[in-house]
């Protein structure tokens, strides 16, 4: 790495007044380093170029804008560098502040590092509390999110995976099930949102961790809400169902066409049974499902799945459904206290079951990739 000296040196160059090639090339070295490991851990030991990085997001030359944003992105995928990040430099004021501008070129960019310092709880505090300092909110992030087309010059798909991340704070989760804003109700509709994995990506976890929150389950099952169709369309196919089982789902999910597609991420699929299962953590959540007729829609899908872990997700919601309901005084799955030496013996087989799994899927993926057919689907 560099010799005092030489930092010394280039961080003169790292200025607003610097000479244009002069300061693009010093840039450029700085996104160079922020593109290994290595080059990343030595600038968490030096703050100088952190902030110089920041400042220079001002800079009147496009190019060199994009190189630092590019360098943001770098440092922000690693967790060590988040507490520098936000403690060291003025970035969270800066990105809030140009995510709010609809003609900024580089939202994409911003929406990407929040998402990135977003992931682990501590830093997701700072992000969230930067939100209440600059007077911005987690009510104008969902605003711009739902807007279609608020920035021309960027899709801010991030914003996804930045809310997703922000619920796993209680007082963003409170936010989102505020029975009077009626926000959960705007972020339904990205469940399906073709143009965007990221997008949906993100909804999806930001409706699975609210629903850790099982006082408001009844809630959202309700007529007020409606969850249910907007987590089970993703997940159903063109199957046809008797007229029975048709009948006993919800509208939304009756006689669905032939050329019906499911959610093509296996990650998202995922996520959309897990939020399922954990409105089934409640008594009423579970009459309220078995009453929708939930079970048919699973049971086409897993006919239909093909990767082990969401077939394992699958077949527990599915255990859920059909099964007996929980003793007296056991009827809140979330409350149930598991004794010490029966829930680490419940972890030891979770992760042989987990090892099965990514076996499975191993030797599934070699199969698909030895076979013409696997290659065709």
């Amino acid at each position: 790495m560099l010799s005092d000296g030489e930092a010394k040196e280039l961080l003169s160059f790292l200025t607003l007044e610097t000479r244009a090639d002069v300061k693009g090339q010093a840039t450029g070295y700085i996104l160079g380093l922020t593109g290994n490991r290595d080059g990343c851990r030595y600038l968490r030991s030096k703050p100088d170029f952190l902030k110089a990085l920041v400042t220079l997001t001002r800079d009147p030359s496009i190019a060199i804008v994009k190189d630092c944003y590019h360098g943001l992105i770098n440092l922000s995928a690693d967790e060590t560098l988040h507490q520098p990040l936000v403690k060291e430099t003025d970035l969270l004021a800066i990105l809030f502040q140009n995510l709010l501008d609809p003609e900024y070129m580089f939202a994409d960019r911003i929406s990407t590092i929040l998402s990135n310092l977003s992931r682990h709880e501590r830093t997701c505090r700072d992000v969230f509390n930067a939100l209440q300092e600059q007077k911005i909110g987690l009510d104008k992030v969902v605003e711009i999110f739902c807007t279609e087309g608020f920035n021309k010059k960027a899709s801010l798909h991030y914003l996804g995976p930045l809310l997703s991340n922000l619920t796993q704070l209680p007082e963003a989760r409170h936010f989102i099930l505020d029975k009077d804003r009626c926000v959960i109700q705007r972020l339904l509709p990205y469940t399906q949102y073709e143009e965007s994995t990221t997008r949906r990506g993100g909804v999806v976890g930001t409706l699975r961790n609210c629903c850790f929150d099982y006082s408001h389950h009844e809630w959202l099952l309700s007529d007020a809400v409606d969850i249910l169709p907007y987590l089970l369309l993703p997940l159903a196919g063109p199957e046809e169902l008797s007229e029975e089982e048709n009948e006993g789902l919800p509208v939304d999910l009756q006689y669905l066409p032939e050329d019906k597609k499911r959610e093509d991420d296996p990650d998202i699929r995922k996520m959309l049974l897990e939020t399922l299962m954990l409105l089934t953590a409640t008594k009423v959540g579970r009459q309220i499902m078995k009453n929708k007729n939930v079970y048919p829609i699973m049971r086409e899908f897993h006919k239909w799945e093909k990767d082990p872990q969401v077939i394992s997700a699958c077949e527990k919601l599915v255990q859920v459904l059909i099964g007996d309901e929980p003793e007296a005084g056991m009827e809140n799955l979330m409350e149930v206290e598991i004794p010490k030496d029966v829930e680490e013996k419940l972890k030891e087989l979770d992760a042989k079951e987990q090892e099965q799994m990514e076996k499975d899927k191993q030797e599934c993926e070699k199969q698909q990739n030895e076979s013409p057919e696997g290659l065709e689907r």
